[in-house]
């Protein structure tokens, strides 16, 4: 409440009766009596949707825009209805105000400031219409296209006057977005633009919806069923039939050339297609509710299965037989799905797939799901009635489940594999089954549990049992005399590093004390300063006096008391992952010049005061070995997992390292780099230390593995990991530049690694 004593002639000197208001008052610094009128109800809504982290952005941004020039309205439209465009985003507001706030800056800077009102004013109208955060993206990008392309047309390079169609753009936009999806509002754009980007009245005109061809372009832009008109009858579908209440949030299909009209589900909720034309003698609506069921079906009976150790031609083919099970059981249910589902199926011809020149597996499993789907298909090959038959046999007896299917599907693909599935040239025509779901939630990967599963101390004995006896990883191998991957041809072992004496690690650390002295001064300087407290801790730095309180009173109280009365802290300010991979072969046990000690006891000292260089950064660090023999036993030691701390049982397991055997290193930088890219990061770095090039006793061919470790590190940088090698090897120039490019260095004096290895890794994260 506004005080009895405040100016009503200053604004800015308004006292409020609410601390938090008053502060926020001061932070806006606004000098608006009409915002000061309405602002602590603001407030208030605004603390009601927002975390602290997003409040604080919320005001930033008020601020912002109350210093813009363009008067109170802006300011208030924003306070006001920022925290209903939130709440209708899916998400939260921190992906899109800074799209946002960006468009107003351009808009600022550019001559259309005079536009910032009306798309303040209609933002909140027009996220309710979008619903998504990226579709809110696109629709701010059509708008600032329109605002260069119409300005800079008229008035050439230097734009001095303001965009004539782009206020009556804004104010429009809730109406066109209730006729069209985002990518025909761009195309209506688009034709605006073209036509009357040189003519300022045809093009207000134009984007007022008051000429002739604008109402032409609307109409018949205006095609399909559109989410929007749909999403309350779909929510009705769900509860009625399934009593499900999942959030159903629409993507655009505005960029169709490079992706698949396809539902998928995120942690959002069910993505759907913002809009979709009928097909098939299906209509739009009728696929949205096809699509629906069909990931209604997977929810209801499907489970997750371990992916890890599949190839990418066994998951697909569980997805067919898994998705065929759903369809099955839901039009038992429900007949009348059973016409959607076959209109909507391609129906491919047996024999349109020629295996000489093309890979047929999308060819061949499509026909499958057909068959599993239609009891009136006419396919005839033999191996597919077989497995046709199988499938409605396990089915007659009950539902079956995810397990069984996928065991059928196994020996599905053992029969029929071939070798041309490898060929690049791949047949797609007739192949894309739109209504199902990509499938993504049929599969867990264990490396995204953080390494819990194979290192967490949490874990109880037998699930660590579990771990010890798993098949192995089968990684590709590239052959650079074909120009070709080798499917599965790397059989990789993965367990945890047995322990030893952490306190060998303390006295390695205690000898290179000075070294650690002068790496400290440097990792001051690096060390972020904002630091998360951790409550509830039973060993931590200090005592937790409210739960301690806590606790004293629960114990004089007859209650078992909470033990967890201590608190730790951790820096939040460096959002970085590395995996250290250190090659642990045979070589490693040779006696440096002088006979002092091995290279392996040298890289244990590096890799020891890296660890503990890391861990006062806060980084977040994995450390694993590898070593290989033969291709069918390549074996890979965790060490340490991301979700470690640098404790006694991690020094053990780095003291108990031992060398041996050949560097078959390809398979074990696709199996980092797999466990990094589950990592969400900004920044991902595989850090290799080896003491020589990649080889192996199976493999006569020098070149073989050095190429096939380039195309892996090739692959990694595609998915936006930096690998970097660290080579002990004197002659590592004739090959570590081909395979790591520039992210390399040769160390010629192996006694300095300690202290290189680490500055090393200052450098790269610096």
């Amino acid at each position: 409440m506004v005080s009895a004593g405040s100016p009503a002639s200053n604004p800015r000197q308004r006292e409020f009766s609410h601390p938090q208001v008053h502060s926020a008052w001061r932070t806006l610094d606004c000098g608006f009596a009409e915002v000061a009128d309405v602002f602590e109800e603001c407030v208030y809504e605004a603390l009601s949707v927002f975390s602290n982290k997003q409040f604080a952005a919320y005001l930033e941004a008020a601020r912002v825009i109350g210093k813009l020039g363009r008067g109170a309205e802006p300011l208030l439209t924003f306070l006001q209805e920022w925290p209903t465009i939130a709440a209708a985003l899916s998400g939260d507001q921190e992906p899109s105000l800074p799209q946002v706030m960006g468009a107003i800056r351009a808009l600022q800077k550019s001559p259309n400031s005079q536009a910032i009102t009306p798309f303040l004013q209609t933002l909140a109208a027009v996220a309710r219409r979008l619903k998504a955060a990226e579709q809110l993206e696109i629709y701010i990008g059509i708008a600032l296209d329109l605002m260069v392309r119409t300005s800079l047309s008229i008035h050439g390079r230097q734009a001095t006057f303001p965009s004539p169609g782009l206020p009556h753009f804004f104010e429009q936009a809730p109406r066109l977005l209730g006729l069209l999806s985002t990518g025909g509002l761009k195309n209506w754009v688009d034709y605006g633009i073209r036509n009357h980007a040189g003519h300022p009245e045809r093009q207000e005109a134009f984007f007022r919806i008051d000429s002739a061809d604008s109402r032409a372009v609307l109409q018949r832009e205006r095609h399909g069923t559109l989410f929007h008109d749909i999403e309350r009858p779909l929510a009705l579908y769900m509860q009625a039939l399934w009593r499900e209440s999942v959030p159903l949030v629409p993507y655009s299909t505005l960029f169709d050339n490079g992706r698949q009209v396809m539902p998928y589900f995120d942690h959002f909720g069910i993505r759907l297609p913002d809009v979709l034309d009928d097909q098939r003698g299906i209509s739009g609506s009728d696929r949205y509710h096809a699509m629906l069921a069909h990931m209604l079906g997977h929810r209801r009976w499907s489970t997750q299965q371990v992916a890890d150790n599949w190839s990418p031609m066994q998951r697909m083919a569980v997805e067919v037989f898994e998705d065929a099970r759903i369809e099955t059981l839901l039009c038992r249910d429900y007949p009348g799905l059973r016409r959607w589902f076959l209109a909507l199926h391609p129906q491919p011809a047996e024999d349109a797939c020629d295996p000489a020149n093309t890979s047929c597996l999308r060819h061949r499993l499509t026909v499958l799901s057909r068959a599993l789907l239609d009891p009136a298909h006419r396919y005839r090959d033999a191996s597919l009635l077989d497995f046709v038959g199988r499938f409605h046999a396990l089915l007659a007896a009950g539902e079956s489940n995810t397990g069984e299917i996928a065991r059928l599907a196994l020996s599905y693909v053992a029969k029929t594999r071939r070798q041309s599935d490898q060929r690049a040239q791949v047949h797609f025509a007739e192949t894309l089954i739109d209504y199902r779901d990509d499938n993504r939630h049929l599969w867990r990967f264990i490396e995204e549990d953080d390494e819990g599963e194979f290192i967490s101390e949490q874990r109880k004995p037998a699930a660590q049992e579990e771990i010890a006896s798993l098949p192995p990883r089968h990684y590709p191998e590239w052959d650079y005399k074909s120009q070709s991957i080798r499917p599965d041809w790397v059989s990789l072992y993965e367990a945890l590093h047995p322990s030893g004496n952490a306190r060998d690690i303390d006295t390695l650390l205690a000898r290179h004390a000075p070294l650690a002295k002068q790496l400290k001064r440097l990792l001051d300087l690096l060390k972020p300063q904002d630091k998360v407290r951790i409550r509830y801790q039973e060993d931590g730095s200090e005592l937790d006096l409210d739960i301690a309180l806590r606790s004293l009173i629960d114990l004089k109280s007859g209650n078992p008391p909470d033990q967890r009365i201590n608190m730790s802290h951790r820096t939040n300010g460096r959002d970085i992952s590395v995996l250290l991979l250190i090659d642990l072969s045979q070589s490693l046990n040779e006696i440096l010049p002088g006979g002092a000690q091995s290279i392996l006891h040298t890289a244990r000292e590096a890799v020891a005061l890296l660890a503990w260089a890391i861990n006062e950064l806060g980084d977040a660090c994995a450390i694993a070995g590898f070593h290989s023999n033969t291709r069918h036993a390549v074996r890979y030691h965790h060490i340490k997992g991301f979700s470690e701390d640098w404790n006694e049982t991690v020094k053990g397991r780095l003291a108990a390292i031992e060398a041996g055997w050949s560097t078959r290193m390809g398979a074990a930088v696709r199996h980092a780099g797999h466990l990094l890219a589950a990592r969400q990061t900004e920044k991902r770095i595989l850090l290799i230390l080896t003491d020589g090039q990649p080889s192996d006793i199976d493999e006569s061919d020098p070149q073989q593995l050095i190429a096939d470790t380039k195309k892996a590190v090739e692959t990694l940088s595609n998915e936006g990991i930096t690998t970097f090698c660290m080579s002990l090897d004197p002659q590592a120039d004739a090959y570590v530049g081909d395979i790591f490019g520039r992210n390399w260095r040769v160390l010629d004096r192996i006694e300095r690694l300690p202290e290189q290895l680490s500055m090393l890794y200052l450098n790269l994260t610096r």
